[in-house]
C-alpha cells in the first residue's frame, strides 16, 4: 500500500453522541490511517465530503436512532455516484435486527458499544479498497 487508508467518520445531524467515534478516530490516526472526523451531517454531505476526500471508509456513528434511512441514503448516493467500492461501516447503539438489515443491504460490518479497535482496525484493512487494490 502506498498511502494510508483515508477514514471518514460522521456523525448524523440529529446525534450528539460522539465521545465513541472520537475515541475511534484518534484510535485510527495513531495506527495510521488518514482520519477526517465530521460532525453533525446531512447523508449528502457526507458522500460530499468522502468524494472530495477520496476516502477507502466511511464509518457512520449513530447513538440515538433513526440511522437506518441515514445509511439507506448514503449507500444509495455512494451507488449513484459509482463509489461502491468505498466501504461503510457503522457504529453505535444501534439494535442487532438493525444491522442485520444494514448488512444486507451493503454496510459492511456494524460496530456497537466496547467493540474491539484492533478487530475494527483489522475489519478496514481487509476490506478497504485501499488495502484490495480496487481504488480507481
Amino acid at each position: 500500500m502506498d498511502r494510508p487508508i483515508r477514514t471518514l467518520l460522521a456523525k448524523p445531524t440529529h446525534d450528539s453522541h460522539d465521545r465513541g467515534v472520537r475515541y475511534l478516530a484518534r484510535v485510527l490516526r495513531d495506527a495510521g490511517f488518514e482520519v477526517v472526523f465530521m460532525n453533525f451531517l446531512l447523508p449528502e454531505d457526507v458522500v460530499n465530503a468522502a468524494t472530495q476526500e477520496d476516502v477507502d471508509v466511511i464509518g457512520i456513528s449513530s447513538s440515538a436512532g433513526g440511522h437506518m434511512p441515514v445509511f439507506a441514503d448514503v449507500a444509495a448516493m455512494l451507488r449513484q455516484r459509482g463509489l461502491d467500492d468505498v466501504l461503510l461501516i457503522g457504529g453505535g447503539i444501534i439494535p442487532a435486527s438493525d444491522a442485520k438489515k444494514l448488512q444486507q443491504e451493503g454496510v459492511g460490518r456494524i460496530f456497537g458499544p466496547g467493540s474491539d479497535p484492533e478487530e475494527i482496525q483489522t475489519y478496514i484493512r481487509e476490506h478497504s479498497r485501499s488495502v484490495t487494490g480496487i481504488h480507481p
